[in-house]
């Protein structure tokens, strides 16, 4: 027997109640049309303080449920039937206004205030919102409530659902704890994708993810009027699509952030958009301390800068600012093509990005750009994104006020020309390049330049092309630089040495 798509809705409709037990709450014993017209938030409401009190699952048949401010209860389920829409209203009056704050808010709007949203969940337990229907912001630009927002709320799962139209943040949690959120799509939203902010115990898995802003944006925002971390997270499987980041801590970074892991994941531009700004950043500019993360297997196409780790300092709510910290990161297997902005590790002068790994990175760069020499501004406490210092003066790789980093297995070329070497390490300390691979290198700048650079191991780099230098050292506080097993046949001059650097700042030890 062949049935149309209406009947298969309407035997879905009347078989998940048996499949989803005895306690179903079928919004339309309530009241609800369903018909996209008429106002269904009371109705739906009703449903959920009977399956609070009863126990059991709000059933949304399919239809389109019109709605204002829709107020979770804890032990409550919603599922979302095929077909079934849950729609924001367009009257901005159906919807609870922006809390008011026993602080002052420091934050932006957005990050700031939960309560002015579609489907809220404030200080709730053991919530659930599944099924294959769809919640629909119904804006078509960003400015109005969250689709999903959770405050101060624990046990709370978010399974199978697609958020689209977003006005603001798609799926916001503030404070939270417990959070699983698996096979979600977020569809055109105006604003972020899914925001952990101050939270805890958060699994993201199997996700797609399509946004104007970023797409999976941790926070540690003071939205709840003092710093608290965001930690024990974890991002797996997922598909992002953003015209800004596709992983980003930050900006808000006044709490910390520890215990991260993201992997298994693709980065791609929006079908209509442009290139993402960056494909993986870390931010540390309001006192945040960023410790213990990794990211692996990632990749990535037409992004600006594949990775960018920023320590900063702007110290938003801090009198007066003081810098955090950035240590414990370790990034590998990430395959970024067709990007056009050089990768970057940058501390500012007194405060160094600490033990960072990077490796089995393969770029493939559009190139180009002059170099204009070292001098790249400090912007301190500019907004951090990957394009803050414009042109860098490397085009693979550059690293500045940093202490203990590896950057292994470098695998890296460019489609146009360019005069700026591969890879820049400036006023760097403990460091390791091993296994650097340029498949094009400029026809004349050196290959590597390490500027201050102290405590350094260059290992088992291979170069094939004609290169008039392979290393170039400079500035005066350059030492114990050694060169071990490098393949580096077709250099006309392996190392350089500028007129300020101690002439033992270097030593080739595959020479005896």
């Amino acid at each position: 027997m062949r049935y149309g798509k209406g009947r298969y809705r309407a035997l879905t409709a009347l078989l998940l109640p048996w499949l989803l037990g005895a306690q179903v709450h079928d919004v339309r014993r309530y009241g609800a049309k369903g018909d996209g017209k008429t106002k269904d938030t009371a109705a739906v409401e009703a449903a959920i303080a009977a399956a609070a009190k009863e126990g059991g699952t709000v059933l949304f048949p399919p239809g389109t449920y019109l709605c204002g401010t829709i107020h979770l209860k804890s032990g409550v389920a919603l599922e979302l039937a095929p077909g079934a829409v849950i729609a924001a209203s367009p009257e901005q009056a159906d919807f609870d206004p922006y809390e008011s704050l026993p602080f002052k808010p420091v934050d932006d709007r957005e990050t700031t205030y939960s309560r002015h949203a579609l489907i809220l969940g404030e200080g709730v337990e053991d919530v659930v919102i599944s099924g294959t229907g769809v919640i629909d912001g119904n804006r078509n630009k960003r400015g109005g409530p969250k689709p999903v927002s959770f405050k101060n709320s624990r046990r709370i799962t978010i399974r199978g659902v697609t958020v689209r139209n977003s006005p603001n943040y798609a799926i916001s949690l503030l404070g939270c704890e417990h959070v699983n959120i698996e096979g979600v799509s977020v569809v055109n939203s105006y604003a972020d994708g899914i925001d952990p902010d101050c939270s805890r115990f958060v699994r993201i898995a199997n996700c797609y993810v399509d946004s104007h802003d970023d797409a999976i944006c941790p926070k540690a925002s003071q939205a709840l009027g003092e710093p608290r971390p965001t930690e024990h997270l974890v991002v797996t499987n997922c598909i992002l699509r953003t015209d800004c980041n596709a992983i980003k801590f930050g900006t808000e970074s006044r709490g910390d952030f520890r215990n991260v892991t993201v992997t298994n994941c693709v980065i791609l531009p929006r079908d209509r958009g442009i290139r993402p700004i960056s494909g993986i950043s870390l931010h540390s500019v309001d006192g945040s301390h960023i410790e213990g993360v990794t990211i692996s297997n990632i990749v990535m196409r037409q992004v600006r800068a594949p990775l960018f780790i920023r320590l900063g300092n702007r110290g938003r709510g801090m009198n007066p600012p003081v810098p955090g910290s950035i240590r414990g990161v370790v990034i590998s297997n990430v395959v970024a093509v067709d990007a056009s902005h050089t990768s970057a590790v940058v501390g500012i002068p007194g405060h160094r990005v600490q033990n960072v790994t990077l490796e089995n990175l393969d770029f493939t760069m559009t190139g180009g750009g002059r170099f204009a020499g070292l001098a790249v501004p400090e912007h301190e406490a500019k907004y951090p994104e990957a394009t803050m210092f414009g042109e860098l003066p490397a085009w693979a790789f550059y690293a500045r006020h940093v202490e203990g980093i590896v950057v292994r297995n470098l695998r890296a070329q460019f489609r146009e020309s360019t005069a700026r070497p591969a890879v820049i390490f400036d006023d760097v300390l403990e460091a390791d390049l091993d296994g650097l691979r340029p498949a094009t290198v400029s026809a004349e700048a050196p290959v590597v330049w390490f500027h201050n650079v102290a405590n350094a191991m260059i290992r088992g780099a291979r170069v094939r092309a004609t290169i008039p230098l392979f290393l170039r050292v400079s500035g005066p506080h350059s030492a114990a630089i050694r060169l071990f097993e490098n393949d580096i046949g077709a250099a006309a001059r392996l190392v350089e040495a500028a007129a300020d650097t101690p002439p033992e700042a270097v030593h080739d030890a595959s020479r005896r």
